[in-house]
C-alpha cells in the first residue's frame, strides 16, 4: 500500500505521527481501540496527544486507509483496510477479537446480490460468543 501516494490524492501528508500510528495498527494487527493506540504511540513519541490520535484515525480512515469497527457498543477499534472479506468473532468477556475468511458467507453474498438485483458494497459479519479462555473461567 503506498500511504503516500493515497494521503497526496486525498490533500494530506504523511506526518510523523500518521506514519506511526499507521505502523501501530499493522504491527499489531488491527482492532485497537483509540486508547490501546495512543498508549502504544506514547512509547515512541512521549508528546503525541490523544486528540492527534483521534484526528489521524479519522484522517486514516477517510483516506481509505483504516476501517473502524463497532465490535463493542462503546468502543471503536480500528484496522487496516482490506480488499478481501473477512468476519469477527467477538469475545464477549474480555473483547479479544479473532478474524476468519468464511467462503460460504462470500457465495451467499454472491446469491443473495443476484436474487434481489443489488450491488453489495461491504458486508460485516460479527459472531458473538466466549473464547476458550472465558469458557474455561465460567467453568472454574
Amino acid at each position: 500500500m503506498d500511504v503516500e501516494r493515497i494521503l497526496r490524492a486525498r490533500g494530506r501528508r504523511i506526518t510523523p505521527q500518521r506514519r506511526l500510528i499507521l505502523s501501530i495498527i499493522q504491527e499489531h494487527e488491527g482492532h485497537l481501540s483509540a486508547d490501546e493506540i495512543y498508549h502504544l504511540a506514547r512509547e515512541k513519541r512521549p508528546r503525541l496527544s490523544l486528540s492527534t490520535v483521534y484526528r489521524t484515525l479519522d484522517i486514516l480512515r477517510e483516506s481509505g486507509l483504516i476501517s473502524e469497527l463497532h465490535l463493542d457498543r462503546d468502543l471503536l477499534r480500528y484496522e487496516i483496510q482490506r480488499d478481501e472479506e473477512h468476519q469477527h468473532l467477538v469475545c464477549l468477556g474480555c473483547g479479544r477479537v479473532i478474524e476468519f475468511k468464511c467462503a460460504h458467507c462470500t457465495r451467499m453474498h454472491q446469491d443473495l446480490a443476484l436474487q434481489y438485483g443489488f450491488k453489495i458494497t461491504g458486508s460485516r459479519v460479527e459472531l458473538l460468543g466466549y473464547c476458550a479462555e472465558c469458557q474455561q473461567k465460567q467453568a472454574e
